[in-house]
């Protein structure tokens, strides 16, 4: 594991699962390329990369499909080229791209999505401006 994922392991660890908000994690390169960081047996597949892709390019798709994330399919309720919210039941899904990566969390039913939605984006506005 190279210097650049153990710091994404930490902000999947610390920043993201250490909010309360999320069961799962994962950190992904923000070319889509690959999985950075994640918590343990959480996968993205490549082919979900690229949906993910696919989706931050066209809202619209994004709305009407819906996008899927370890093998879970999510509908779509948050489309935009910032951020992607989704629902599955009471669980929910939040992608949001910063300007050094795009991050994953997953909720469980215990959590609300807003509330989950407000500590990833809160999380991205620190990287965002970190990085300037």
């Amino acid at each position: 594991m190279g210097a650049h994922s153990a710091i994404w392991q930490g902000y999947v660890d610390s920043s993201l699962m250490g909010t309360g908000q999320f069961d799962k994690a994962a950190i992904v390169s923000y070319d889509f390329s690959g999985v950075e960081a994640s918590t343990p047996g959480f996968t993205v597949s490549p082919q979900e990369l690229q949906a993910l892709n696919s989706a931050f390019s066209d809202s619209n798709y994004a709305m009407q499909n819906g996008f899927s994330i370890g093998g879970e399919k999510f509908f779509s309720i948050k489309a935009d080229d910032r951020s992607l919210y989704g629902k599955k039941g009471k669980e929910g899904a939040v992608v949001v791209k910063t300007i050094s990566c795009i991050m994953i969390g997953h909720h469980s039913e215990a959590v609300q999505l807003t509330n989950a939605a407000a500590a990833i984006e809160k999380v991205a506005d620190y990287i965002n401006g970190a990085a300037r």
